[in-house]
């Protein structure tokens, strides 16, 4: 998917601002955005739903202008409100989602099944949509999404309203789909992205501000130590390993000799030897070590870092 110095005006008011994105074959892709940040938009004119003002948009090689009916063939998506016809009982409603979507037959029947096995509907097929809880709605509405086998899979806040066994059992699926789909999704709940997306995009006011949130990260991992000894001595140890960019007590009151544990965040470049390196420097000069391990990406602190930046108005 290809996206190129997208912007989209409401009369006067300018929603998307110059967005340019490349999504690959397979990859999960979240897009973080504060509400009005303009992420259903860019959603709404990746899906044909709306005409970008300016720029352009390809999906698995269809302009979306110009190919709609053959993008919409290869993309499924499924806005927050998980939209139903609910005087339809829910195996009605997927039968016909699957003839929308060109099944017929044997291919509708398995499709459907399949759909509702996956998302685990056993329970609520007979009843109508309307009697639905939110979660089960949500859960319907991502199961007819998965009918016909789309190329590219479009989640906006595909957990809302779910019980954390829901949440997890739609987090499973998400992954399960990688490789074989690709998958555009957006959250608030910024755990839940960490854990599925394979990259991270961030938008403000229209405006993107980076396509991969976590690069820094990965290209420098954090560490975090905890050792005990002086402060003085266990900082001059870690520096002296090539590689690190610096070292920040965490924890502890900073006393210079103290043979309490503290804990240390270390950043450095990623390279297979560090850890060895850096415990063999430590226990070679007398610190015990009780841990060394790499400190998950903090996409919350990185988020909220770049989304609080004022951006001047648009002109």
């Amino acid at each position: 998917m290809l996206a190129q110095h997208v912007s989209k005006w409401y009369g006067p008011r300018r929603a998307v601002t110059e967005v340019s994105f490349t999504i690959e074959p397979g990859e999960i892709v979240g897009l973080l955005g504060p509400n009005g940040s303009g992420k259903s938009t860019i959603f709404r004119i990746l899906c044909g739903y709306l005409a970008p003002s300016s720029g352009t948009v390809a999906v698995a090689g269809y302009d979306v202008m110009t190919d709609s009916l053959d993008v919409r063939r290869a993309i499924s998506y499924v806005p927050e409100d998980a939209p139903l016809y609910d005087h339809m009982r829910v195996e009605e409603f997927l039968r016909f989602m699957a003839r929308i979507k060109g099944l017929r037959g044997a291919s509708a029947a398995s499709a459907v099944e399949a759909a509702a096995a996956r998302l685990d509907l056993g329970a609520v097929m007979t009843m109508p949509a309307g009697k639905l809880s939110r979660g089960f709605r949500q859960r319907v509405s991502i199961a007819q999404a998965l009918l016909g086998d789309p190329q590219l899979l479009v989640l906006d806040e595909p957990t809302s309203g779910l019980d954390p066994h829901q949440v997890i059992a739609v987090r499973d699926l998400i992954r399960a789909l990688a490789g074989r789909h690709t998958v555009l999704i957006a959250s608030h709940v910024l755990p839940e992205i960490e854990k599925i997306a394979t990259r991270v995009m961030i938008l403000l006011d229209g405006t993107l501000l980076t396509t991969d949130a976590l690069k820094g990260n990965r290209e420098h991992p954090a560490l975090r130590l905890r050792a005990a000894g002086p402060e003085a001595a266990i900082r001059a140890a870690i520096t002296a390993v090539a590689g690190v960019r610096s070292v920040a007590a965490v924890l502890g009151d900073g006393a210079a000799e103290t043979a309490a544990p503290a804990c240390y965040l270390i950043e450095a470049e990623r390279r297979p030897a560090l850890a060895p390196e850096i415990i063999a420097v430590l226990t070679g000069r007398g610190i015990a070590v009780s841990e060394l391990s790499e400190a998950a990406p903090d996409l919350e602190r990185i988020f909220l870092d770049l989304t609080r930046r004022p951006l001047k108005a648009a002109a």
